[in-house]
């Protein structure tokens, strides 16, 4: 990524999770990944077509923005899309539930992905860059907390590595089993 790379940040609409990243080394790419929404629906992600899964998310996402508002960002960078964030009130994440260190607090708006798929954009600032923006809609629309689950010491999670949600003021607030529950009070 140079330094005149033309980065922008969006707000996740039914129209442009399209655009959400795609990568060949696993099936469920975020545009097609039903995990947090339809947990019991989502035991083999090849038993559906793209398509459908594609489409079943974008009602999802139409449904969560009427009734809570804007639930996610992409963001470009030279015009490429390379990174994906969910978030949402728990009740719209019903996988939530299963995680030990939950549920998500009544008053939070769980951040249940944020990923940046390929390896090359990885550590360049690009998450932190969507945390940010995450944060700063959190507090322009008067959201009382952020939570996330995160693996201590490894980023193969949805949304990363506990330290990683530390370094932006996020603090354990359940700590049971391999995936942490972290909250920051906007």
């Amino acid at each position: 990524m140079g330094r005149d790379a033309v980065i922008e940040i969006v707000n996740l609409t039914e129209k442009n999770l399209i655009d959400a990243p795609e990568w060949q080394s696993h099936p469920y790419s975020c545009k097609f990944c039903l995990y947090w929404e339809f947990p019991e629906e989502c035991t083999d992600p090849l038993s559906e077509v793209k398509e459908e899964r594609l489409e079943r998310k974008r009602l999802w996402v139409r449904w969560v923005r009427r009734e809570f508002g804007d639930c996610g960002k992409l963001i470009y960078v030279d015009y490429k899309c390379l990174g994906f964030a969910e978030f949402a009130p728990a009740r719209f994440l019903p996988n939530a539930v299963r995680y030990q260190s939950g549920p998500p607090s009544d008053d939070a708006v769980l951040i249940s992905c944020l990923f940046i798929p390929e390896k090359i954009y990885q550590h360049q600032g690009l998450g932190s860059l969507m945390v940010k923006s995450i944060i700063s809609e959190a507090r322009a629309r008067n959201i009382k907390a952020l939570e996330t689950f995160a693996r201590k010491g490894r980023a193969d999670s949805p949304s990363g590595p506990v330290e990683f949600w530390q370094k932006h003021g996020f603090a354990i607030l359940r700590d049971i089993d391999e995936f942490s529950l972290l909250r920051l009070q906007v």
